[in-house]
């Protein structure tokens, strides 16, 4: 077995060495390539390089699957081996000429919304947690009612629960700045603004409060776990900010710039930008609330269908936003459990074809694919065995649409985001595990069987090597 360094090593090889390398980064999952001549990449040699779980070229890079984690260490390995590595940003702007304006603008979405995930699936466990330790049936095993909760704990797990909604402007407006190239710390504080305890409460004016009215007719209020109000303003602001330091003298900048930005952009976002953003944000949200609103469980049929085929184009990304509003505004999160079916429906149809091959080199790719995928990943599935084939992956999509559709009868409700499948079940600890778990077992059981039926056998082999 090939240590970490040997791999990079191999891996360096395959694609023509490091002459042919331009940069390497990595996201969660993909290291990706930008190469100088795409005719010197063997890609079969790299899908047989151990630990990798598929390889494609997509929108201007090589990217090529490790799957959480292991990325990481691999990224590593390459950075020891003198390889231009930049990060994922700076070499999403190089291969930005690469696809329509609309994937250009979800994958720009993309690269601010993916670094706030991980605290978002924090605070999502927090409050699935909570859900399991309040739930009476739960207490009565200690001898507790909910009344016996101290009121010091419930301010605990609210400071756990609660701060990341908070401050989101402020996560927003930094990532914002970052990716089009502004000074990140800026970005914090013109998203704090946003949030200062001076401004009335974004809650307490939804409840009733009065807004601070200035000219005498332009509302002014906090923008507690707002989205496109910092959004929009970090993009503004970034542009604006780079725009001051090229017409500000050098010996000037370090006072001049921050100042001007901050002073123009809290101008421009509490009275233009959060005014006209938040009717807009109220429109989406709205929106997403009517088509998950669909009779008879039709969102969920739709969405769970069509969701791993999005996923195959990489604008995925654009229902970060959803899903960060829906918990916001609604408190919960019906979108997780359909596309939690969508992958789960993916990992069935790889353990089908794993478990019907005879093929020891598909065997050995099929189960830890299904794996990954069981664990919120489908990109193996997906690119190493279920496209590859096209039956498999056909047949996942059926069973995504089913298992949606059995998330949207049961009413399922994450109390969280961004994980799924098997991390997933600590969204539904607050009484919905039987029926998150039962959503589960229909999606991959219609995917296996109808794969092990109808999608794959070893006679296609022949044909797709």
């Amino acid at each position: 077995m090939l240590d970490n360094k040997q791999i990079a090593e191999a891996l360096l090889e395959a694609v023509g060495g490091k002459e042919n390398i331009s940069s390497i980064a990595h996201c969660a999952t993909r290291l990706r390539l930008l190469v100088m001549d795409e005719d010197k990449v063997d890609r079969e040699q790299v899908e047989t390089i151990a630990k990798v779980k598929g390889a494609f070229f997509h929108s201007g890079q090589f990217q090529i699957i490790f799957g959480t984690g292991t990325v990481n260490q691999i990224y590593e390995e390459v950075e020891m081996l003198h390889v231009s590595t930049i990060n994922k940003q700076e070499q999403t702007k190089k291969a930005s000429k690469s696809g329509n304006k609309l994937q250009r603008a979800i994958r720009t979405l993309g690269d601010v919304f993916v670094p706030i995930i991980p605290v978002l699936v924090a605070t999502g466990l927090f409050m699935g947690l909570r859900g399991l330790l309040m739930q009476e049936k739960i207490l009565a095993l200690f001898g507790f009612v909910p009344a016996d909760i101290p009121n010091n704990f419930i301010l605990f797990t609210q400071i756990l629960t609660d701060t990341a909604f908070i401050f989101l402007p402020a996560l927003v407006a930094w990532s914002t700045f970052r990716v089009f190239g502004g000074t990140p710390i800026i970005g914090i504080v013109l998203g704090l603004m946003l949030v200062s305890p001076s401004l009335p409460n974004a809650w307490g004016v939804a409840e009733g409060a009065e807004p601070l009215l200035f000219f005498g007719f332009i509302p002014v209020v906090g923008y507690q776990g707002s989205v496109l109000p910092a959004f929009i303003a970090g993009i503004i602001g970034a542009k604006l900010e780079r725009a001051i330091r090229k017409r500000v003298p050098e010996a000037l900048d370090l006072i001049i710039t921050p100042f001007l930005t901050l002073l123009i952009m809290i101008g421009a976002a509490l009275f233009i930008i959060g005014p006209i953003f938040h009717v807009v944000e109220n429109y989406i949200l709205d929106g997403t609330l009517a088509v998950l609103n669909l009779p008879f469980g039709l969102a969920g049929l739709l969405i769970g269908f069509l969701h791993q085929i999005i996923v195959i184009t990489g604008v995925h990304h654009i229902f970060n936003l959803l899903e960060i509003k829906l918990l916001e505004d609604v408190g919960s999160n019906p979108f997780n459990a359909i596309i939690t079916a969508s992958i789960a429906a993916q990992g069935g149809a790889a353990l089908a074809v794993g478990l019907k091959t005879k093929s020891k080199k598909l065997k050995a790719l099929a189960f830890p694919s299904s794996l990954s995928a069981f664990l919120g990943i489908t990109e193996p599935a997906i690119f190493g065995v279920n496209l590859r084939y096209v039956k498999p992956f056909i047949m996942g999509l059926i069973g995504g649409g089913v298992g949606g559709f059995s998330a949207m009868l049961l009413e399922l409700k994450g109390t969280g985001m961004a994980i799924t499948v098997i991390p997933g079940t600590l969204l539904y600890l607050d009484g919905q595990i039987l029926s998150y778990l039962l959503v589960n077992i229909i999606a991959v059981g219609v995917a296996f069987a109808l794969t092990w039926l109808f999608g794959f056998s070893d006679k296609q082999l022949k044909d797709n090597g």
